[in-house]
């Protein structure tokens, strides 16, 4: 009878994978994760692809995921996880402030946003929330949600940005091809002939209607796809 109350605690684990290209940012947010009971931090990625990999490994409860990653953005990385894992809650974590990035990481199927300038109080709160399956967001997070959805209100045509319209594969390419990767590196880090790597770029050239490398980079940049 003695016995079973240290082995109840015991029984449960929340597990965390932590995803981010900054080796302190990694540790600081292990250390703090780390510090509740019952919580076990069960791996680390230092970009977007390793997130995916090792979530799939790992089958975390909860991955926490910075924005703007090498390789895979945090918000292709989402979309990934969650094709194989519905059941992992991902939070992500991000030092931009805008609306439309906010509403695409919802979309992708987070469950919670934090910015990086916000309380270590708030990131642990998040964890707690979605490890309930609930969402979380911070005030800051929520007056801009509601900041944009009131400022859209009422105007004609989609809310949403044209980088909606990209497929998860031409994100992938994107993402690589603002890295200074070029055609052929592309193809061969995705699997993919240099033809095909070619005409996923014209297509995303085509939709975001920009006309260099050049633009892209700087419409990656002003959405927050890639750190300045």
């Amino acid at each position: 009878m003695g016995n079973a109350s240290p082995l109840a605690v015991t029984m449960f684990q929340l597990r965390i994978l932590i995803a981010d290209d900054h080796d302190v940012v990694r540790h600081g947010v292990r250390s703090l994760l780390e510090q509740r009971t019952g919580w076990q931090v069960c791996g680390e990625a230092a970009n977007g692809r390793e997130a995916v990999q090792m979530a799939r490994q790992l089958k975390p409860d909860v991955a926490v995921l910075d924005l703007t990653m090498p390789e895979l953005s945090g918000l292709e990385a989402t979309q990934q996880i969650l094709k194989s894992l519905p059941r992992t809650e991902i939070i992500i974590l991000s030092i931009s402030e805008s609306e439309e990035i906010v509403r695409e990481v919802l979309d992708a199927g987070a469950r919670g946003y934090v910015l990086k300038t916000d309380t270590s109080r708030e990131l642990l709160a998040a964890v707690a929330a979605v490890s309930e399956h609930k969402p979380f967001f911070t005030t800051r997070v929520a007056e801009m949600v509601l900041g944009g959805y009131l400022e859209n209100k009422g105007k004609s045509g989609p809310a949403c940005g044209a980088g909606n319209t990209l497929s998860m594969r031409e994100r992938e390419v994107l993402q690589l091809l603002v890295e200074g990767l070029s055609n052929k590196q592309v193809a061969t880090k995705l699997g993919i002939s240099a033809k095909t790597a070619e005409a996923h770029r014209i297509n995303i050239m085509r939709k975001l209607n920009l006309h260099s490398i050049v633009e892209l980079v700087r419409y990656a940049m002003r959405n927050k796809m890639i750190a300045p």
